[in-house]
């Protein structure tokens, strides 16, 4: 039996059409993924399967007593809840149902017969939600997505915005529905809670409907793709990258019959323009116009040509070490993220650094890229080594008292006015766009302002912290044509697994309190991991905390070793006290 049945679904928006033509039938199991591109309205459409926003169009119809969860991008409201209370507030139906048994039980007591019959009616329903074991498995929910037993019991006030997102997916997840509904849940997620969520959403037993930039996770999850395009739906059964390699095959298509119909259409004209003053050819001429008026042209939605012309130009040689990292020690208040650790990149190395949420590897290649001291321990620097930095977040671009897009890129660039109007159109800021105030910029605005500014760098060394977040699919993947090519070193951070394995040459994994080295990539990384999980591999306890560096983060005097290289040390291993030092 259908879960959902959308017929010829329409949506719009501020007077226009938003998409036209959706429909669909989901049965119980089904995994579908709404594709298209950033403001194609796959979210709007969400929302309207979830009951949260009206149609203006069609038929949407969902099975008696279906429980629907939707998880989306948006912070929960119910700031003063516990955790705990929080995820389990979703979970209304077995809520009700063990209060309504507990209800029964007590009027049983009493000799009530009806109580009795209707007993075993509520208890079997109570069963197809989880029955008594459903809080377990909301805390099963709330540890596979990265909580800790001592998060449950805090207000989702002290929460991060990240954390506050997990949450929301963990509430959804509890719910047990029918159909779930979810917008964007890999973000926030570091690779152990994608793996768990990947396995859960497999083997869950409701009708799926995602929405997702994780081209690693919509393989894995989905079994169908409705693609939105030009304010049209079209639906295809199948996998992610299956439905990528129809979608190739008819933009060929397409070019192809756009090709010919302009040069038909050429080859009319040019009779036209010969006959047309001809008393002999009139006639033929005059059928010809008439023949091309009735001419239906074909044409490709004009957001199809906006893709980022990302393309890396080759940088001056460096050394033949990048970084050299020998003992390094680095914390945040209370906590030891990386103690005596050991670290190297070379000229043209294309190296991943994977690890759990919280871990620091943020903090590492900040201390890499000279943008915090390091806690103990030497890191050297290379000759000639210019290094290129892409925070998660683009904090740099305000860096110089910019205020809107030509401005950050021409403090960062030093181009003039005209050159950086053009950079910045390779990356879809056309126009007035490029007058649009920093501070009102979108995640993916501000992403593809930092890659801008990174490509002109002319940076030999590229040290990127999740540089794919808030890109849609075709940039994500631009991106990853333009990295594959870089031909000098490159550190990536990332959860995107994709990326991982099509950049990672070697992969380095903060386990442990350390830097492990494993050559290859996102693949080799985690059969190796597994193995020595299955080994019965205990971590150590962890280390005590040394102090900080100073947190102005100024860096001591540079040495220079014989071989031309930077030195910064930090005094915290021998003792001296000083700040720590990054290069």
């Amino acid at each position: 039996m259908a879960v959902l049945i959308a017929s010829d679904l329409a949506k719009d928006m501020v007077g226009e059409p938003l998409w036209r033509g959706v429909s669909l039938k989901l049965e119980r199991r089904d995994r579908l993924t709404i594709a298209g591109r950033n403001g194609a309205g796959k979210t709007t459409l969400l929302r309207v399967l979830a009951g949260e926003t009206s149609h203006d169009g069609g038929e949407l119809v969902l099975a008696k007593n279906t429980r629907v969860a939707l998880h989306d991008q948006r912070p929960p409201r119910e700031r003063d809840l516990t955790l705990r209370d929080y995820v389990l507030s979703g979970a209304r139906e077995p809520l009700e149902l063990e209060a309504e048994l507990g209800r029964l039980e007590q009027a049983m007591a009493s000799g009530d017969e009806k109580a009795m019959a209707r007993y075993a009616d509520v208890y079997a329903r109570f069963e197809t939600v989880g029955g008594y074991g459903w809080r377990d498995q909301a805390s099963v929910t709330v540890h596979g997505l990265g909580f800790t037993d001592a998060d449950l019991d805090r207000k989702l006030e002290t929460f991060s915005g990240g954390q506050l997102t997990r949450a929301s997916l963990a509430r959804a997840l509890a719910a047990k529905p029918d159909l779930l509904l979810l917008d964007e849940p890999t973000n926030h997620l570091d690779i152990e809670s994608l793996e768990w969520l990947e396995q859960t959403l497999v083997g869950l037993d409701a009708a799926i409907v995602l929405i997702a930039h994780d081209r690693w996770f919509l393989e894995a999850v989905g079994t169908a793709v409705l693609e939105l395009e030009a304010g049209r739906a079209r639906f295809f059964k199948g996998t992610w990258h299956q439905w990528r390699r129809e979608q190739a095959a008819r933009e060929l298509a397409l070019g192809r019959a756009i090709e010919k119909q302009q040069a038909e259409i050429a080859r009319m004209e040019s009779f036209i323009e010969r006959f047309r003053a001809k008393a002999t050819k009139a006639r033929q001429a005059q059928s010809r116009v008439k023949q091309l008026n009735k001419i239906e042209r074909i044409t490709r939605d004009p957001r199809d040509g906006r893709e980022m012309g990302i393309a890396f130009k080759a940088p001056e040689r460096s050394g033949r070490v990048i970084f050299e990292l020998e003992h390094g020690h680095l914390e945040v208040p209370g906590r030891v993220l990386v103690d005596d650790a050991d670290l190297w990149l070379e000229r043209g190395e294309h190296v991943t650094l994977v690890g759990p949420n919280g871990t620091g590897k943020t903090t590492l290649i900040n201390a890499l890229a000279g943008r915090r001291p390091l806690d103990g321990g030497r890191l050297k620097s290379g000759h000639n080594v210019k290094v290129g930095y892409l925070s998660q977040h683009g904090e740099e671009l305000e860096f110089g008292g910019a205020r809107t897009v030509l401005e950050a890129c021409q403090h960062h660039t030093k181009q003039p006015p005209n050159q950086a109007r053009a950079l910045l159109g390779r990356f879809l800021f056309s126009g007035d766009e490029a007058e649009k105030p920093l501070d009102g910029l979108s995640g993916g605005e501000r992403k593809r302002l930092g890659l801008a500014i990174l490509v002109a760098s002319g940076a030999n060394v590229l040290i990127l912290d999740e540089p794919t977040n808030h890109l849609d699919l075709e940039s994500r993947e631009a991106l990853e044509d333009a990295l594959q090519g870089f031909p000098g070193a490159l550190l990536l951070v990332s959860h995107d697994r994709a990326l991982l394995e099509a950049i990672g040459t070697r992969t380095i994994a903060v386990e442990d309190y350390d830097l492990r080295s494993y050559v290859g990539g996102w693949q080799e990384y985690w059969a190796a991991r597994e193995e020595r999980k299955a080994s019965g591999h205990a971590p150590p306890p962890p280390p005590e905390p040394r102090g900080m560096a100073d947190p102005s983060g100024r860096l001591p005097g540079e040495e220079r070793t014989a071989d031309g290289m930077a030195v910064q040390r930090s005094g915290a291993r021998d003792g001296a006290g000083g700040s720590g030092a990054a290069g």
